[in-house]
């Protein structure tokens, strides 16, 4: 049948699953017009079709728990918005735990719930069994109840979206394929339809499991890939009771939701098993698709179900359900604006959870696409925390047969993914070995952790005492006594190149760009709202020659940022795989840095804040002297190619000097005794420079209107709505307990904040936090209250520091 779209529209979401509609549902409601949804096939048919329809609140992160519990609030308001049921049963749910660390993380959990209003109980045994009479509780620790959780109808939920949605006069088309995305000059222009082309100046792609395949076609990455999904529905239970809240039992990789006197039981295991593994590709006509039964695999779980819910072994099991779920490779979703093409927004890689996800996703989408940015701390959903290789099928093949059971896995700090490693090595990455390094994963690199003193160099998950923190003592106190050998060549480096590369960068940094060869600058680029999108430093190099530098992490969303402001005449080249970077920090840095070069290190001949070609035994380097960990040093960029020779030289010489391999860990808890901030944990978008204590990094002297200095004016001669602080505990021990980031801080018992940062000190002996805290509070007004953060429902009383516990003036020395 011939369809009546539109010629052209501002907006062309792909995808009429519960993502999809959510998403145009909210840009309807947020102003925009013409807004078309195309799906393919028919509403639901992806994979919202098979949904099991949790709706818990609670996640692994107070992000994804706010996201959730927008989803539960809206899908109860357009019920009545639109007189439609999504079938939304608010029984509650439970999580139990059968072990000591389980229950730690639940509470963690708990805690960290009370920052999003989410209502949560902690459980015993006793009180499981009062909730959930069927329960066997015998070799349980205790649970968490969330008593305003729900399931729902998939279909029901995406029809209110819809019917919502053409109410504020969206246009939705089923069996209407997108055969390709339009792009010229790398910006959305349209989409081609069996029935021809759309004009439109922005795309969604909420297409679910196809989203990666549909992204390479037209260069670019979305690194998602389906796994076989597995749940079992039984026969009718006689003795089952009605409105039993949903179970979940992580231990046992198990869910259970009764359903109108049946249960159904699904699994999130580990060593999952990829879909469509032949093909490597989702096949395009796959729709309300299911997989043979693979009994063999789901067995040992059906077994423990049984275990936890003895009355299932003698239920019938009426349906076996095998069907396709796509997974990211680190379970969390991909939201935001592609790096490859302008105007192309991903709604997509929910892991599974899309029902309780996409509410919140479709919000955020919208608020993103409207304004250009999002003024909430996202990126660990951004599309952009990804690199070109995480989408390739050899990586993300392997990954999700990992992250598919990492959804009910522990979630440890410091947690190391096992599959797809060894991505991109260091140049000297076997003698890192060799001198003990445990190797972590940022933005693709192995990058040392820690250097073990003895024994395996490997992770002991915990939630209390870390098994690194005798090498984090040793590299830390070593560093600020004698010298300490870090590495930073993972760190994101741009070189920007041109007659107007001053200018734009004037234009996007706060701070006075110094124009001087040599010169260095720690600075921010922010959106227009003043949130800060970028954390670096900018140093001149040569004439109308400067380099970036950023974290690790955070390399494709900065260059995204500093692309979508840059002059096309400035060449902008990554290179951050072709330098490396060792750095060199401690009191005796200069004296060892000066018997291996005959260049001049003295305080007088090379100023804090500075940097300039040096020779290094023969080796040409570039020495800037700036530190992150607070100690004099030297940090020493060389091309990869000479980085193996100049790594022997270091440790060679280091040898007369004491020196120490200190890896990523003690970077931060030395960052943290210095009190120097990190984006993504202690700033974001969602802070601007005032509350986070960074003012100094504003230049209103420099004439021109920078991005985002309107909004810092209207900012600066306000109250503060909040403010950083540094914290420790009063009684502080390594590991009891163990601060780690979104604890409750409180005063008396009324909660004024939320941690942002979390270490131990083994220099000064204190379990150091940092934190924001709300309005109306000071470090005057606080210093003698009663302050505590709150880690697994305890609370621990601590005190507000007024300076850095390194008060070292390492930029005079």
């Amino acid at each position: 049948m011939k369809k009546n779209y539109p010629s052209s529209a501002k907006v062309v979401v792909i995808g009429g699953g519960v993502a999809g509609t959510s998403c145009a549902y909210h840009l309807a409601k947020f102003g925009w017009k013409d807004i078309v949804l195309l799906e393919r096939d028919q509403l639901t048919s992806g994979t919202t079709w098979h949904a099991a329809g949790l709706i818990g609140q609670l996640g692994a992160t107070s992000t994804i728990t706010k996201l959730r519990k927008y989803s539960l609030d809206l899908y109860k308001e357009l019920e009545k918005t639109t007189g439609l049921s999504t079938g939304l049963k608010q029984n509650g749910a439970i999580t139990v735990a059968s072990s000591k660390e389980r229950m730690q993380e639940l509470l963690r959990q708990a805690t960290t719930a009370q920052l999003s209003n989410v209502e949560v109980e902690v459980l015993n045994k006793q009180r499981i069994k009062e909730l959930y009479s069927v329960v066997k509780t015998e070799d349980l620790v205790g649970g968490v109840y969330m008593p305003k959780d729900g399931q729902a109808d998939p279909v029901g939920v995406t029809n209110v979206l819809v019917k919502a949605a053409k109410m504020l006069g969206v246009k939705i088309f089923e069996k209407s394929p997108v055969k390709k995305i339009l792009v010229k000059n790398k910006r959305i222009c349209g989409v081609e339809t069996i029935q021809g082309k759309i004009d439109c100046e922005y795309v969604v792609l909420a297409t679910g499991m196809w989203s990666r395949q549909i992204g390479e076609d037209i260069g670019v990455s979305v690194p998602l890939y389906p796994n076989e999904h597995f749940y079992v529905i039984t026969e009718p239970m006689k003795d089952l009771p009605k409105d039993l809240p949903v179970l979940r039992d992580y231990n046992a990789c198990l869910y259970l939701k009764e359903d109108a006197g049946k249960m159904l039981v699904g699994i999130f295991e580990p060593n999952a098993k990829p879909a469509f593994k032949d093909s490597g590709r989702v096949p395009d006509n796959f729709s309300f698709g299911e997989f043979p039964d693979d009994f063999d695999h789901f067995e040992p779980y059906l077994e423990k179900s049984f275990h936890r819910l003895p009355m299932l072994e003698n239920a019938g099991i009426r349906k076996f359900f095998s069907g396709p779920e796509s997974f990211t490779p680190d379970t969390q979703y991909l939201l935001g604006e592609t790096p490859e093409v302008k105007n192309l927004y991903t709604c997509c890689g929910f892991n599974s959870i899309g029902i309780a996800s996409s509410g919140g996703a479709g919000r955020v989408t919208a608020e993103w696409m409207i304004n250009g940015h999002i003024n909430e701390d996202l990126f660990s959903l951004d599309i952009k925390r990804f690199q070109k290789f995480h989408s390739s099928k050899k990586f993300i093949m392997d990954r999700v047969t990992e992250t598919l059971g990492d959804l009910y896995g522990m979630h440890w700090p410091y947690k190391q993914h096992e599959t797809s490693r060894n991505e991109k090595l260091l140049p000297y990455h076997e003698e890192l070995k060799k001198a003990g390094a445990c190797f972590g994963v940022t933005g693709g690199f192995e990058r040392p952790m820690w250097y073990s003193l003895n024994g395996k160099p490997e992770y002991e998950y915990s939630f209390n005492y870390q098994n690194w923190y005798p090498s984090a003592k040793h590299e830390t106190i070593n560093a600020r006594k004698n010298v300490g050998l870090f590495d930073f060549s993972t760190f994101s480096k741009f070189d920007l190149k041109g007659k107007k590369v001053h200018s734009d960068l004037q234009k996007i940094c706060t701070a006075n760009i110094k124009n001087e060869i040599g010169k260095s600058t720690y600075t921010h680029m922010l959106n227009e709202d003043g949130g800060i999108e970028t954390d670096l430093t900018v140093v001149c190099i040569d004439k109308n020659y400067f380099r970036i530098v950023s974290s690790a992490a955070t390399r494709e969303r900065d260059k995204f940022h500093i692309l979508k402001y840059l002059s096309e005449d400035v060449e902008f080249i990554d290179v951050t795989e072709e330098i490396c970077c060792l750095g060199l920090f401690g009191p005796k840095s200069r004296e060892m840095i000066q018997k291996i070069s005959d260049d001049n290190y003295s305080s007088e001949n090379f100023q804090f804040g500075s940097g300039k070609n040096v020779l290094i035994e023969n080796i040409k380097v570039w020495a800037q002297r700036i530190s992150y960990v607070g100690e004099l040093g030297f940090e020493l960029y060389v091309n990869k190619n000479d980085a193996l020779d100049l790594y022997k030289i270091l440790t060679n010489e280091g040898k007369n000097f004491s020196l120490s391999h200190c890896g990523m860990h003690a970077m931060d808890i030395m960052r943290m005794e210095s009190g120097f901030l990190h984006w993504g944990h202690d700033i974001s978008p969602e802070e601007n420079q005032y509350q986070a204590g960074l003012k100094f990094t504003i230049s209103y002297k420099k004439n021109v209107n920078f991005i985002g200095k309107d909004a810092l004016l209207k900012i600066k001669d306000k109250p503060l709505d909040k403010t950083m602080m540094m914290f420790t505990l009063k009684d502080s021990k390594p590991g009891a307990p163990l601060l780690l980031h979104e604890e409750p801080i409180y005063l008396d018992d009324k909660i004024i904040g939320r941690t942002t940062s979390g270490n131990y000190s083994f220099c000064f002996d204190k379990n150091l936090s940092f934190g924001y805290v709300n309005s109306g509070n000071t470090i005057d007004t606080l210093k003698d209250k009663n302050l505590f953060i709150e880690v697994e429902k305890i609370k621990y009383p601590v005190e507000i520091l007024s300076k850095p516990l390194n008060t070292k003036d390492f930029r005079k020395i």
